[in-house]
């Protein structure tokens, strides 16, 4: 597997990821902004990709750092047959070597305690295992479920 940074090609292959995950997180594919959102990461370099054998992405990643040195997971997802294999601690580890200048505070946005997806993605114990914990409840997601804030330290 390697990680490197988005290109314009990827673009199919991100949106790929997130047909898959469209029944947790609400339409993504036909929204213009998240199709937006992955544009302006690929132009700003602060997207990343998974690459395997076969032509499908493992995993995708958009990241972003405030000036108040606050750095944050956009968008993290691993297709499924390549959970559970260390393609997205290696896409946290990667955007945290290229994108974290400094102490600071890592955060994410992730499924509710009581959201569907909370247990069957592995999302919340996969943050917890790279040192996240749970901060407040944040906005619903599109799709009407909880979501939750984890956050840890960075430097």
């Amino acid at each position: 597997m390697i990680v490197r940074p988005a290109r314009d090609e990827d673009v199919p292959g991100f949106l790929g990821l997130a047909a898959r995950v469209e029944h947790w997180f609400g339409p993504l594919v036909a929204d213009p902004g998240f199709r937006a959102a992955v544009d302006r990461h690929i132009r700003r370099s602060t997207a990343l990709v998974a690459v395997g054998p076969g032509p499908d992405l493992l995993g995708g990643l958009l990241f972003s750092a405030k000036e108040d040195a606050s750095y944050h997971l956009r968008w993290l997802v691993v297709a499924e047959r390549a959970r559970g294999t260390g393609v997205g601690r290696a896409l946290v580890a990667d955007a945290r070597r290229r994108f974290v200048r400094g102490p600071g505070t890592l955060e994410v946005v992730t499924f509710g305690a009581d959201h569907p997806g909370a247990v069957a993605s592995g999302a919340r114990a996969f943050y917890e295992a790279l040192g996240f914990t749970p901060a407040e409840v944040t906005e619903p997601g599109p799709e009407g479920g909880s979501r939750q804030v984890f956050r840890r330290p960075v430097g």
